[in-house]
């Protein structure tokens, strides 16, 4: 529905963020992220398709250019012509990435004289926040009020969680809301949660009455994987043929099997929607690879055949 290089969760905000961006004549927009980042993949294609100029502020550990590869999210960026400016890792939000995406629209405009739109990390502000609000909507046509106890979903800057709890608690909707965080802790995203919803005068509400952060499955940390990790994804895949990646989706929902198993009263009921956000992207940065060629494995299918009356060996 979205395209495939605009899969995923973020461009749901952009369709807000990026409307707000041409409504004030900006010709240029600048957001931040890590080095494989789905949604700075996303503002990369979404403003060449609408003519702007994409400026991608990405923190990693490459101390030079040549470091930056052409794996994952970074291949698209590169095929869009982003303009990629590395930072230090880690670089907190407000104290570090911020100021640097003020400093370049300074520069930017002093250079051309055209204005930048500032994108915060993930697209979550009070204007993307509506981009779930109206995914909310959809789920109500589709029944899912009806038909589902439970909704979970990946946390990873808190703009998803917001908009669907904050829908979810509008509408009267008895859903329990569930996200599953992969960076950060529970803190930091009920205050981020209530914080937006102060933005858009629901201060009498508590987001910790709205949502259910759950921690304890971002296992080694944000970006970071272990075996069992991308071996319950590949399982998932062979099963299912639902790709997870490594990042987001594939942590929450490893993390939603084990609360059913260790902790099912966490859940209103056992009618349950996961709500797979995105990021297939992330399967191409290489993590996969050793594990994919295991030997014996399931996924270790190949087999010469190289003469026709000979078998396959």
């Amino acid at each position: 529905m979205t395209g495939g290089t605009l899969s995923g969760n973020k461009v749901r905000k952009l369709e807000f963020l990026f409307a707000d961006a041409i409504d004030q004549g900006c010709k240029h927009v600048c957001t931040v992220g890590g080095i494989q980042s789905n949604h700075c993949r996303a503002v990369a294609v979404a403003a060449r398709q609408l003519g702007l100029v994409p400026h991608l502020l990405l923190h990693t550990n490459a101390t030079s250019p040549s470091d930056i590869g052409c794996d994952g999210n970074v291949l698209l960026n590169r095929m869009c012509g982003a303009r990629m400016y590395i930072v230090p890792r880690p670089s907190p939000y407000i104290t570090e990435m911020r100021p640097r995406q003020e400093r370049l629209a300074e520069i930017i405009k002093q250079q051309t004289g055209e204005s930048t739109y500032l994108i915060p990390v993930g697209g979550s502000n009070k204007e993307g926040l509506f981009g779930y609000i109206s995914v909310f909507q959809e789920l109500q046509t589709q029944g899912v009020l009806e038909n589902f106890d439970d909704i979970v979903f990946t946390c990873g800057s808190g703009g998803t969680a917001a908009g669907l709890s904050i829908a979810n608690y509008l509408t009267g909707s008895t859903l329990r809301c569930h996200g599953f965080v992969v960076c950060e802790d529970d803190v930091y995203f009920y205050n981020h949660i209530q914080e937006t919803l102060e933005d858009v005068g629901l201060p009498h509400v508590n987001a910790r009455d709205i949502v259910d952060i759950v921690t304890g499955y971002k296992g080694k940390g944000y970006s970071i994987s272990a075996d069992e990790e991308l071996s319950f994804i590949t399982d998932v895949s062979i099963q299912s043929g639902i790709l997870l990646d490594p990042t987001y989706t594939g942590k929450a929902a490893f993390g939603m099997v084990q609360e059913l198993s260790s902790n099912p009263g966490r859940f209103k009921g056992d009618r349950i929607l996961f709500l797979h956000t995105g990021g297939v992207f992330g399967l191409f940065d290489g993590r996969m690879n050793s594990l994919l060629k295991t030997t014996y494995s399931e996924t270790d299918n190949i087999k010469m055949w190289p003469v026709k009356t000979c078998d396959p060996s």
